[in-house]
C-alpha cells in the first residue's frame, strides 16, 4: 500500500485579541495513529480546524506528497480524504434520520439543487456494509436518537471512511465512552490504520495514547514543541513538555480539620436510575462518588440539585430537611453544582466571562430596582479571572472562545461568588488537560479548607484516590460500598464499581 506523507508548515492563525496558532509545523503519515497532545488552549484544536477546512484565515502551506493543496473549505479536505470526527457527536448527526441515511448524508447531498431519485434500498445497503466491515452491530434502519453516544461516534466514523479517506482527525473521541466502548474504537482505530488511513487523535488521556499510538506532537501555547516515537518517550517526559516546567505533585497535600456532618442524604430514588442512595459529607470532607459510566453517579448529582425528580427520600443540610424542587430551590439553600456537560448546563457559551462568574448571583449585582451595577460585575469578574487564572484576552471575551480548562474554571468560579455550603463536583476534569486538573485540585482543596462539604463524582478512579477523603462506591444506581480513601485502592474500588461482591 503507498502511503501518503501530511506535511502542515509553518501554520499561523489569530482571533480577535489571540494569536492562536504561530508558525507550527506537524507530519504525518498514513498507516499510523499520531497524538496531538497539549495543554488546553495549546491549539490543537485550532490546527485540526485548519486542515479539515473549518478556518480558511490562516497563514502557511500544507502539502499531501509533496503537491501544496489549497483547503479553504470541510468540501476541499473531504475532497483530498481529510475527515474530522468531533467531540461533540451530537451537531454533526441529524436525530430524526436513520444510521443508514446519515452515514450517506454526502453522497445524497452532493447533488442538491439538481432533481434526483433516491434509492433508498441502495442507500441501506451501502451503509450496511460499510458498518460490516467494520464490525459495527447497528442497523441502518435504527434511528440516529436511539443510538447511544459511542454508537453514534461509530456512525461518523462509518460516515467518514465511505469515501477515500486518508485522514481521521479524532478530537477527545473517549471522553464519553466507557472502558468497553473504548476499547471497541480502539478496535476500530487499528483496524483503520491496517486499511492504511492515517489516524491523528487529540485527547488528555495519556495512557490511552501510549497504547494505541505510533508517533506523538506536543503542542505549547499555540506552537510545536517536539516530534517523538511513543517507544521512545514517556508520559512524564511528555507531560513536562506540556507544561514547559517539571511535573509537580498533581494532588494538594493539606491538612484539613474535618467539622461536624453538612449534608446528610437518606433513601434517595429519582424516577429512573436512583435505587436508595445514604450518603453523608462532613465539613472540610472531599467525598468521592465512584462508579463507571452509566453507574448513577451524574444521576445522583442531578437529583441533589434539583435538576431530575426525586421519588422517595429526604436531604438534610445542617440537620435541617430541604425541600428541593428545582435547582432555584437548591442553590437557595446552598447547594452549587459544576455539572459533567459543561457546555450544555454548566456555562451560558455565547456569553462573555463576566456575565458567566456572575450569573449564578444576580441579586448582590443588581439594585432595589433590578439594574445591574455593571461596574461592580465587572470588578468582581477580574478579580475571579485573576484568582482563577483563567487565560481570557478579557473578561468581556465570550466563554466559546475559551479553551475547555478555562471554560471549567469559569463554571466552577460562578459558584465560588455565591458561597455554597455544599459543592458537588460531576466528573470535573473530562476533557481538562493535566495543568488545568491541579488548578482545579487546588480550588477544590481550597474550599475544603474553608469548611465546604464537597461531593466528587468521577470514573477517573486517580482522581479519587488522590483527592478524597472517603468514597461511597455506586453501581447500578446504589452505594455498594464505602470506603476510607487511605486504606484502600484503585483495584478495590474497580472492583465493586464492576458489581463485584
Amino acid at each position: 500500500m503507498a502511503i501518503t506523507l501530511l506535511e502542515m508548515k509553518n501554520i499561523s492563525i489569530e482571533f480577535p485579541g489571540v494569536k492562536a496558532l504561530n508558525e507550527v509545523n506537524f507530519t504525518t503519515e498514513t498507516g499510523t495513529s499520531h497524538a496531538l497532545i497539549g495543554a488546553n488552549g495549546a491549539g490543537k484544536s485550532t490546527l485540526m480546524k485548519v486542515l479539515s477546512g473549518a478556518y480558511n484565515h490562516f497563514t502557511g502551506e500544507i502539502f499531501l506528497d509533496g503537491q501544496k493543496v489549497n483547503i479553504t473549505s470541510p468540501k476541499d479536505a473531504q475532497n483530498l480524504g481529510i475527515q474530522i470526527v468531533y467531540q461533540e457527536v451530537d451537531t454533526a448527526l441529524i436525530p430524526y434520520l436513520t444510521v443508514g441515511e446519515n452515514i450517506m448524508l454526502n453522497e445524497t447531498v452532493n447533488d442538491m439543487g439538481k432533481k434526483q431519485l433516491i434509492n433508498w434500498k441502495t442507500i441501506h445497503e451501502k451503509a450496511t456494509k460499510i458498518l460490516a466491515s467494520m464490525k459495527i452491530n447497528v442497523s441502518s434502519k435504527k434511528l440516529v436518537s436511539e443510538l447511544t453516544l459511542a454508537e453514534k461516534q461509530m456512525v461518523l466514523i462509518a460516515r467518514s471512511i465511505m469515501k477515500d479517506c486518508k485522514f481521521l482527525i479524532l478530537d477527545e473521541p473517549t471522553a464519553p465512552l466507557s472502558h468497553s466502548e473504548t476499547n471497541e474504537l480502539f478496535r476500530i482505530v487499528t483496524d483503520l490504520k491496517n486499511r492504511n488511513v492515517g489516524i491523528i487523535f487529540i485527547s488528555h488521556r495519556l495512557p490511552e495514547l501510549f497504547e494505541i499510538c505510533d508517533d506523538i506532537t506536543v503542542m505549547r501555547n499555540g506552537e510545536f514543541v517536539s516530534k517523538e516515537r511513543i517507544a521512545e518517550t514517556t508520559q512524564n517526559r511528555i507531560v513536562e513538555q506540556m507544561l514547559g516546567k517539571k511535573l509537580e505533585e498533581q494532588f494538594p497535600k493539606q491538612n484539613v480539620n474535618i467539622g461536624n456532618t453538612v449534608l446528610d442524604v437518606k433513601g434517595l430514588h429519582d424516577i429512573d436510575k436512583i435505587r436508595g442512595i445514604d450518603m453523608s459529607v462532613k465539613a472540610g470532607e472531599i467525598v468521592g462518588v465512584a462508579g463507571l459510566v452509566g453507574a448513577g453517579k451524574t444521576e445522583f448529582c442531578k437529583a441533589l440539585f434539583g435538576a431530575t425528580k426525586v421519588t422517595a427520600g429526604d436531604v438534610y443540610l445542617h440537620g435541617k430537611k430541604l425541600k428541593i424542587k428545582n435547582p432555584h430551590d437548591a442553590v437557595r439553600q446552598g447547594i452549587a453544582l459544576v455539572p459533567e456537560e459543561r457546555r450544555k448546563e454548566g456555562i451560558l457559551v455565547l456569553e462573555s466571562v463576566a456575565t458567566n462568574l456572575t450569573s449564578a448571583n444576580l441579586k448582590r449585582f443588581t439594585n432595589i430596582f433590578s439594574l445591574l451595577n455593571f461596574k461592580e460585575e465587572k470588578k468582581t469578574a477580574v478579580e475571579m479571572v485573576k484568582s482563577l487564572g483563567i487565560k481570557t484576552p478579557s473578561e468581556q471575551t465570550k466563554v466559546q472562545n475559551l479553551s475547555g480548562g478555562n471554560q471549567q474554571k469559569v463554571a466552577i468560579g460562578k459558584w465560588l461568588i455565591t458561597e455554597a455550603d455544599v459543592y458537588i463536583f460531576d466528573e470535573p476534569t473530562k476533557g481538562v488537560d493535566v495543568g488545568a486538573k491541579k488548578d482545579i485540585f487546588d480550588l477544590i482543596s481550597e474550599l475544603a479548607k474553608r469548611g465546604k462539604a464537597i461531593i466528587y463524582a468521577s470514573c477517573e478512579l486517580s482522581e479519587i484516590i488522590g483527592i478524597t477523603d472517603r468514597v461511597y462506591v455506586v453501581y447500578d444506581g446504589e452505594v455498594v460500598k464505602e470506603l476510607d480513601t487511605n486504606k484502600t485502592n484503585e483495584e478495590e474500588i474497580l472492583f465493586y464499581s464492576t458489581g463485584g461482591k
